[in-house]
């Protein structure tokens, strides 16, 4: 491709990250990355009644979170900033009499009760419900008898009619547009705040945006915008329009599919290269179809051409599925530093309960095979933490069993006499009851498991053994013969 690529992320801080808008963010990044490029964020937040500080704070963490680093923003600068709209007033303002003076735009003094029955008209004589273009020709004293009475105008957009407006997308190939089923569309509001497609064209144009990466929902902005670019005389950036991530029932995805929020996922322990990973391969594929692939293979493999113009499936499920693969993979140290925050949240670890850190390692490595999330590993570790488990009926069933008795005391007179407490000794000394009783190593291992964890399955039993210790063991021991036990 010629010329340096700049694409941007423009999210606006009205509330948290949604996962689509955060798709399409992954995609934009990658073809940046690969085409060593610039990516830029800027915060479009021309809506002041819904953006906020806060929102934004949360946005710029949590790409952070993610790993999507961006060259020029809000916060790290550029040579185009700011890179906030609010301010960029001054710009917008000079672009708009641009317009005005060379005649794309003119004031519009239209008040709502006359737009309102305009459209009413327009639907009761079965004609498209669009603006007229009756301010188009006041003359100068008839703009100055509405400013008279207090009538502040919008500025429009002339659009031509009857021409073909071609957009070259480079997922959807050519798509056309007819301007005589646009009107003339406001680009500023009445207040001085500029309209979407009005503010991100002259965005895009003084930040020299090269390739616009953005849902399909704004396929139907493009020609607008492509008739400001033409009529300041300016080459518009590439397009490629990504389709919008569908349900597992083939819906918008919304709240009833579950968390739909990039922060909803960080909370629940996601990883941020789980994420990233699954994203990245919703709507495109590696050339190899396999699903995991580091980021760097994302980098130098991703091509937009590739992406697919069908609408991808975002199912949860898969995304827990693949969580649960990388939190299996992940380094013990880097995952245990990751897990100390939800065992502090659950209470599990506190200022005054000192943990030792290896043994932690090692009861999440123990139980992280069963889990989805991080903040799944608390419940699945809760039975190293607490007192006495709480008993499952079948395991309970389990421990009213004939023999049992006989078996669980055996075990607790042999117990303080094993040499070691690890792993492999355990293993060692657990089966020697069942070879000394003439029972199935089963029929002693079933019980012992039932009244160390109060379940019936798990993880091997000599490791969970091994970090309980022989304290905690020998206490669970007493208390399901004393009190367990018919």
């Amino acid at each position: 491709m010629e010329g340096e690529i700049r694409a941007r992320f423009a999210p606006s801080p009205t509330g948290l990250l949604h996962i689509g808008n955060v798709h399409t963010a992954i995609f934009t990044w990658l073809f940046v990355r690969h085409n060593q490029g610039k990516f830029i964020l800027r915060i479009e937040d021309t809506d002041r009644s819904r953006s906020t500080q806060e929102y934004e704070e949360m946005l710029l963490d949590d790409l952070a979170w993610l790993g999507l680093d961006w060259d020029e923003g809000v916060d790290v600068g550029g040579p185009y900033g700011p890179y906030r709209q609010t301010e960029r007033m001054e710009l917008y303002r000079h672009y708009a009499q641009k317009l005005l003076a060379e005649g794309w735009a003119y004031e519009c003094y239209c008040s709502q009760e006359e737009l309102e029955a305009e459209r009413a008209r327009a639907v009761q004589e079965g004609r498209a419900p669009r603006y007229s273009g009756r301010c188009r020709k006041l003359t100068d004293e008839e703009r100055e008898a509405y400013r008279k009475v207090g009538r502040r105008p919008v500025i429009r957009f002339k659009t031509p009619p009857g021409e073909q407006i071609v957009v070259k997308d480079l997922i959807r190939g050519e798509i056309t547009f007819n301007t005589s089923d646009l009107d003339d569309f406001i680009i500023v509001r009445s207040n001085g705040m500029p309209l979407y497609n009005f503010a991100v064209t002259i965005d895009d144009l003084t930040m020299k945006i090269s390739h616009i990466v953005r849902a399909d929902e704004h396929i139907s902005n493009t020609p607008r915008q492509l008739l400001i670019y033409r009529a300041l005389g300016e080459t518009p950036p590439v397009f490629a329009h990504v389709s919008m991530l569908l349900g597992p029932d083939r819906s918008k995805l919304s709240k009833r599919h579950g968390a739909t929020s990039l922060r909803e996922y960080r909370e629940k322990g996601y990883l941020p290269d789980a994420i990233f990973n699954y994203l990245a391969i919703l709507g495109w594929s590696l050339p190899d179809d396999r699903e995991f692939a580091t980021r760097e293979e994302l980098i130098r493999l991703f091509d937009l051409t590739r992406v697919s113009r069908a609408p991808a499936v975002f199912d949860p499920e898969k995304a827990a599925w693949m969580n649960g693969v990388y939190i299996r993979q992940m380094d013990l140290d880097t995952l245990t530093d990751l897990a100390l925050p939800f065992f502090q949240k659950a209470g599990q670890i506190t200022a005054d309960r000192d943990v030792d850190r290896q043994w932690l390692q090692g009861v999440i490595d123990l139980v992280r095979d069963g889990v989805t999330s991080l903040s799944q590993l608390p419940a699945a570790a809760e039975l190293f933490f607490e007192a006495e488990p709480s008993y499952e009926e079948q395991a309970l069933a389990v421990l009213q069993k004939e023999g049992v008795r006989e078996v669980l005391v055996e075990y607790r007179e042999r117990i303080p006499q094993w040499p070691s407490f690890d792993p492999e000794t355990v293993a060692t000394e657990m089966k020697r009851v069942p070879k000394d009783l003439g029972l199935s190593v089963g029929k002693a291992l079933r019980p012992l498991r039932a009244a160390l964890t109060g379940r019936v399955s798990g993880p091997e039993l000599n490791y969970i053994v091994s970090l309980l210790g022989k304290e905690a063991v020998l206490a669970r021991l007493e208390y399901v013969i004393n009190n367990l036990l018919t």
